[in-house]
């Protein structure tokens, strides 16, 4: 699939699921595509970058489920701060194992899992819904029940993938898409090179994180996580992400999400890296 038709198959207020991690292998070229569409009050899933930054400057969010949103060597998301300060969207902020533990029982389809983090701190506070649950053995030790974080789709990206919705990871870190993709009720993966399926076989079995079974479409997207770093391909553009941070909402969008394809975009990024040089 191209970016624009697995975003096609998309609708308003769904609730979607963002891979990656910080400014690290988003998939920026399918966020960029639901930028393209006129899909809004979304409710996102996701470890923080600048997929929830652009989502939130350009008011497609209803709802936001984070531990966090950073762009990693810029400790706070300067679009999602501004965002979230003018009370633009609901804010669900969850402990990053809380945020995993629900990424695991939506991916098991349990309506809950016990755990200990969040007793104690802030996060019970700020979150009145959550319920606690006490262990039915002998310890009777009280637990946080985590709700499933269940998603209408996810979307994630990869280093490899082959027609059949298999994804390769190469770099030093899986993060969780695969429970993203397992959580969802669909699933699209971009790439940054589609292969046959016989070539994932040459990079250790343990790479091989996403399965074709959790995949609803495959899309072969070069340099799509850009300006996120999408390793051992490449490294975050940092010049361009310090851009992107210090630039007004209106005439960033103006300049790099204002064309009709994903193509439209790496070509006006080409362009001001060689306005740099």
């Amino acid at each position: 699939m191209t970016p624009d038709e697995a975003v096609g198959r998309l609708r308003s207020g769904m609730t979607i699921g963002i891979g990656g991690w910080g400014s690290r292998r988003k998939p920026m070229a399918l966020v960029r595509a639901l930028l393209r569409s006129e899909i809004t009050d979304l409710t996102v899933i996701s470890y923080g970058g600048p997929d929830v930054g652009l989502l939130a400057a350009a008011g497609r969010i209803r709802r936001l489920v984070a531990p966090f949103a950073t762009l990693d060597s810029i400790p706070l998301e300067p679009h999602f701060r501004a965002a979230r300060e003018r009370g633009a969207f609901e804010l669900t902020e969850l402990d990053e194992a809380m945020f995993m533990w629900g990424l695991h029982a939506a991916a098991n389809r349990l309506p809950f899992l016990p755990v200990r983090a969040g007793l104690g701190s802030d996060v019970m506070r700020v979150n009145p819904g959550l319920r606690t649950v006490r262990s039915p053995y002998e310890d009777g030790e009280e637990l946080v029940a985590v709700p499933a974080l269940r998603m209408d789709a996810a979307l994630v990206h990869l280093n490899r993938a082959d027609r059949s919705g298999n994804g390769q990871y190469l770099g030093p870190d899986p993060y969780f898409d695969d429970l993203f993709c397992e959580a969802a009720d669909t699933a699209y993966l971009s790439c940054e090179r589609l292969v046959d399926t016989a070539d994932l076989g040459t990079a250790p079995p343990q790479t091989l994180l996403v399965g074709r079974h959790s995949v609803t479409g495959v899309v072969e997207a070069p340099n799509g996580a850009h300006f996120t770093s999408c390793a051992p391909d490449y490294e975050r553009d940092e010049a361009f992400q310090r851009l992107y941070a210090t630039t007004p909402w209106a005439e960033f969008a103006q300049r790099f999400l204002s064309g009709k394809s994903e193509d439209d975009y790496q070509q006006a990024v080409r362009t001001w890296h060689e306005e740099q040089s």
